[in-house]
């Protein structure tokens, strides 16, 4: 799923999982803040309690950084991006807390490691998209969650059926409206919203 967004983040990528919770988090990178190796995703936390896979821009991320060294004044950044920031923030007030304070574009999925909790988020106005859904059925059901469709075409059970509520919006309104997508049981993340898996 990964390797399908190579187009969208040339630089780099990453894989992280969590073998015991069978969750992984894949990370296709564009470089703009950091360019070196300490922007790259999935990032841990500075407590190692989160994993962070970040699609978009923090534009307040200095004024972010700013109100963390006033908390913890000691702290050693391990670079320049503004993932490391957030991530910093989420760790000192919590997701929901920090996103009221992020001015930006974006998307994430953000796995506590403590609570075993996994949590998608959107911006405010839903400028970065974010897809989900499930697949399969009983002890074989997963669910998949990427930024872009392609990447859903990857997996091997994915079957490419056409939600046709959304064709006909599409065909109406030239545009699909959330919660729908093209394709049925895949769902965009409304913008705004927060997604909490336990």
């Amino acid at each position: 799923m990964t390797h399908a967004l190579k187009h969208r983040g040339p630089d780099d990528y990453g894989i992280w999982e969590d073998s015991e919770e069978m969750l992984y988090l894949g990370h296709s990178r564009l470089s703009i803040l950091d360019l070196s190796p300490a922007g790259a995703q999935p990032m841990i936390s500075h407590d190692n309690r989160y994993v962070i896979s970040f699609n978009g821009e923090i534009y307040n991320h200095l004024d972010l950084k700013r109100e963390c060294e006033k908390i913890k004044p000691n702290i050693r950044w391990r670079g320049h991006s503004d993932t490391e920031i957030l991530l910093e923030m989420i760790s000192n007030h919590g997701l929901e807390s920090t996103l009221v304070k992020c001015s930006g574009m974006f998307s994430l999925a953000l796995w506590d490691r403590r609570e075993k909790i996994l949590k998608l988020a959107r911006d405010r106005v839903g400028e970065k998209p974010l897809y989900y859904g499930f697949f399969g059925k009983g002890s074989e059901k997963i669910f998949l969650f990427a930024s872009e469709l392609s990447s859903f075409k990857t997996y091997k059970k994915f079957k490419k059926r056409i939600n046709l509520t959304a064709l006909s919006q599409l065909i109406n309104y030239q545009a699909i409206s959330a919660p729908n997508s093209i394709f049925e049981n895949i769902f965009q993340l409304l913008p705004g919203c927060t997604l909490t898996m336990n």
